[in-house]
This record gives C-alpha cells, structure tokens and sequence, in this order.
C-alpha cells in the first residue's frame, strides 16, 4: 500500500517506521510516475512539508506534499502526520515546515514557513483510509496568488473522464528514486466502479466513494507514488483531491486513490 514514509532520521540515529514512502536521499533529478518536471511559479498552491529533524537535509527534510487553500492554510494527508510516519507524535516535530515557492528542493528560493498548528480530521479511519485529511495553520501568511479553490461536491471536476494533474517530489519509478525537482503528470478520474472493482473490501484499504475518488492512466504508467502523499489533484483549475493510497504505482490495474476534498473540507479551512 502506497504511504508516505519509510524512515525518520533523528540525530545519528535512523528510526526505522512501517509507513511506506518517504524518501530516503536520493540523487536522482527525477517523482510523480509518468511525469515531467514543472515550475513552481506555475502551480505556486503546491508545497512540500518538511522536517529536516526527521528526515534530514538532502532534501530539505521533504516528507509529504500539500496544497495552499488560504494563505495560512494548508490541506495534507492525515496519515502523513501519524507516529509511524514521523516516529514521533506530531506535536513533538520541533521544525515542521510548509515550503512554498520552491521547484527544487536544494535550492534557497522560496519561503520556509512553520506549522504553528495541526489538525487532523476526526472522521481520519487509518484502516480503511476514508477521511485521509489534514490541515497544517501558518506561522506567516502567504500571498494570495498561492491560493487554489477547492471544489465543491458537484463539481464537473469530480466526473469519470475528467483530465487531472497529479504534483509531487515523490518516486518517479516505484523502485525508490526520489527527485529534487517538482514534477506533475496528467491523469484521469475513473468511474466509481472501477475502483471498487481495483479496491474491495478486505484488501490493504477500502474504497469508499463518500470519501474517495480515483485517477490514473487505464494502460498504466501514469500515477502518484511513495512521498506524494498529501499533494495535489487538479482539475479544470479546482482542488479536487489529496494523494492518499494505492497498490503499487503506476498499475494500470491499481490507480492512485485520492481524498475527495469536497467530502472532508471542514466549514472555515477555504
């Protein structure tokens, strides 16, 4: 199952967690499945969180993605902030960070901003993964340009069919190499049907259309991976969704399952 991190670097020592994909250091230029790199000052709602403390500095301490919904709110995943991923309890983290305004992660554009408050969504079930949804606050806003509309239930985004864009600095091959640069690839809402048929009860997680959308390619090959957890789905200029789970990446048989952001905004965080 597709999750956001494999280990926590504290000091010296590796904290060995179960989550799967954070990225370990990698020199490779290259995230997303099936995707090219893309500038930041073109999707500037797109952020990394960080934690060098946890995950050390090669890449800035990137664990996770999110999407900029106010100018001092941030949507993630939920599981991104669970203690197998971080090692710790989330209040614990002494340097949570949002980075916006940065393609690359090891360069010193851009802004680093604190988390001055987290909040995870009560209805978050970790074995079914329904409701896989946070909210980081700001320490410091920022401009009103990084900000991208989250779509209602209704919205013509949400429909099978639909184009999308899936953003990260996670795994561009499923086989651990992680990128530095931001990267995007363009996939497709499938019907709610195919991902109950891909994702049924009793499998690693559950499909939930309440919950829940999908989005891939149906030959395979485009799809988000281990440390894009928490980033954007785009589509028709609207938030439609947050990158949750999945069996493998890149599948055509298992495409990438996302947080339905209509279903678990919270009155207040748009």
């Amino acid at each position: 199952m597709r999750r956001c991190i494999t280990r926590a670097v504290t000091g010296a020592a590796a904290l060995v967690v179960t989550a799967l994909g954070a990225p370990p250091p990698a020199a490779a230029d290259e995230v997303v499945i099936g995707g090219q790199k893309v500038q930041i000052s073109d999707s500037p709602w797109v952020v990394a969180l960080s934690s060098r403390d946890r995950f050390g500095g090669t890449r800035a301490g990137q664990f996770c993605g999110g999407a900029v919904i106010s100018p001092t709110t941030v949507l993630t995943a939920a599981h991104c902030l669970r203690h197998d991923v971080l090692g710790v309890d989330v209040s614990q983290v002494r340097d949570l960070k949002v980075i916006a305004g940065r393609t690359e992660l090891r360069s010193s554009v851009g802004q680093e901003i604190p988390v001055s408050a987290t909040w995870v969504n009560p209805g978050y079930d970790a074995g079914t993964n329904a409701g896989d949804m946070a909210v980081l606050t700001l320490a410091t806003p920022l401009p009103a340009s990084y900000v991208i509309a989250t779509a209602p239930a209704g919205d013509a985004g949400y429909t099978a069919g639909t184009r999308a864009t899936v953003y990260g600095w996670g795994d561009t091959t499923g086989g651990g190499r992680y990128p530095t640069a931001l990267r995007a690839a363009a996939v497709t809402v499938l019907p709610d049907a195919a991902c109950e048929r891909a994702y049924p009860p009793n499998s690693d997680g559950t499909y939930e259309a309440s919950t829940m959308l999908c989005a891939g390619d149906p030959r395979g090959g485009h799809d988000a991976c281990q440390g894009d957890s928490g980033g954007p789905l785009v589509a028709q200029g609207r938030l439609i969704g947050l990158v949750s789970w999945g069996n493998g990446c890149g599948r055509a048989d298992s495409p990438g399952v996302y947080t339905r952001v209509s279903a678990v905004t919270r009155p207040g965080t748009a």
